[in-house]
């Protein structure tokens, strides 16, 4: 009996010093994979995969920012125009990055409509007239639920949504000049917008 357990000890400490190496060679893979797309230029952390892409917007219903006229997915679904739809918060430090890129976007006339996310509404107020407001109407997802049916990584994010209410485009993070030049312009003159 004695050997037996001593066989299924020894195999229990191979088992144990063979883990690390498992982990430490599949870590290495996947950083020599995300080199590899990084040296052939098809490597862009921000581009997450998105459930919505080529689908309609899902159904929901936010009631709006104090008072102010809310968002719903039907609305969105058939909208009528090209828009974009930015996931935000005031206490998301990328958001700040974002602002100025968002109010640039909305003076040449695109639609932007946001959603905060678990978000105090006058925290919201107070990041909105400190770094403009670009939203043509704003959303309040207090609970964050309506973002889990987006598949919202965290904020911001941004979706473009076309006429009839199918998301072309999402981007994770803050958007930069590169993002709105190579690949939200573009797509937006692809739609026509």
């Amino acid at each position: 009996m004695s050997a037996q357990m001593s066989q299924k000890s020894m195999l229990g400490r191979r088992v144990m010093l063979g883990a690390p190496l498992v982990v430490l060679a599949a870590a290495g893979g996947g950083w020599a994979l995300m080199l590899r797309r990084m040296a052939g230029g098809n490597f862009d952390p921000h581009s997450l995969p998105s459930q919505l892409i080529g689908k309609k917007v899902p159904d929901f219903d936010l009631p709006g920012l104090n008072g102010g006229a809310g968002i719903t997915g039907a609305e969105l679904q058939k909208p009528g125009r090209t828009m974009l739809v930015n996931f935000f918060a005031s206490w998301c430090i990328p958001c700040l990055e974002d602002a100025p890129m968002l109010n640039q976007l909305a003076k040449t006339g695109l639609p932007i409509w946001g959603i905060t996310y678990k978000d105090k509404p006058a925290d919201t107020e107070q990041f909105l007239s400190q770094h403009g407001n670009p939203f043509g109407r704003i959303a309040v997802d207090l609970p964050g639920r309506v973002a889990i049916n987006w598949g919202l990584y965290g904020v911001p994010e941004t979706y473009l949504i076309d006429a009839s209410g199918i998301v072309h485009w999402r981007y994770a993070g803050a958007l930069t000049q590169r993002v709105i030049d190579e690949d939200l312009t573009p797509l937006l003159h692809r739609l026509g917008a």
